[in-house]
């Protein structure tokens, strides 16, 4: 049995709006009976038997059945949510930045946003793998920032999704607490 972080893509912004127990019986409903979610913005941990592609496939179904709208995740063994936490070299917040992370399930499509962030003036980002790169965006100013409004381009939104690393902490902790749960 395997312990995974789903993160939902573009849900709560731009009309796509899921009440937090409504998703979580959704995904009871569809075969993942211990689905947690944290905060209101699409961040679900789960155990099952099923890899983590096959897990991406039932979570996107159960949404678009359940919820009427194209549903994207990306989903990751919590486990290396955790490594993406600790491999991390930027702070969670100070008073001028905000670290972010955006976790893609095409590596092809992560190279792209590495690739044009670093094209940026300024920008600072860090591969932390195959499917992870954090970036620094300015407190107040994230939706308005360069790498920001490249990441929100129409054709990285079936492959990818952003969380500051706040959100990744706390998701990995949900997630060790339910592995020993």
């Amino acid at each position: 049995m395997g312990s995974y972080a789903v993160f939902l893509r573009g849900i709560n912004v731009g009309g796509i709006n899921i009440k937090m127990a409504d998703l979580r019986e959704a995904l009871n409903a569809c075969g993942f009976p211990d689905a947690l979610t944290l905060l209101a913005s699409g961040n679900v941990v789960l155990t099952s038997s099923l890899g983590a592609a096959v897990v991406k496939r039932e979570c996107e179904k159960c949404l678009r059945a359940a919820f009427g709208y194209e549903a994207w995740v990306v989903v990751l063994d919590a486990g290396r949510v955790a490594e993406l936490v600790e491999a991390c070299p930027y702070p969670d917040d100070d008073r001028s930045t905000h670290t972010y992370i955006t976790l893609s399930s095409d590596t092809a499509v992560l190279d792209e946003l590495e690739t044009a962030g670093a094209a940026l003036d300024g920008a600072e980002q860090k591969r932390l793998g195959p499917e992870a790169l954090a970036w620094l965006a300015p407190a107040g100013g994230t939706l308005d920032s360069p790498f920001s409004k490249i990441t929100a381009k129409a054709r990285f939104k079936s492959a990818t999704t952003t969380r500051n690393l706040r959100t990744l902490v706390k998701v990995r902790d949900a997630a060790a607490a339910l592995n020993t749960a």
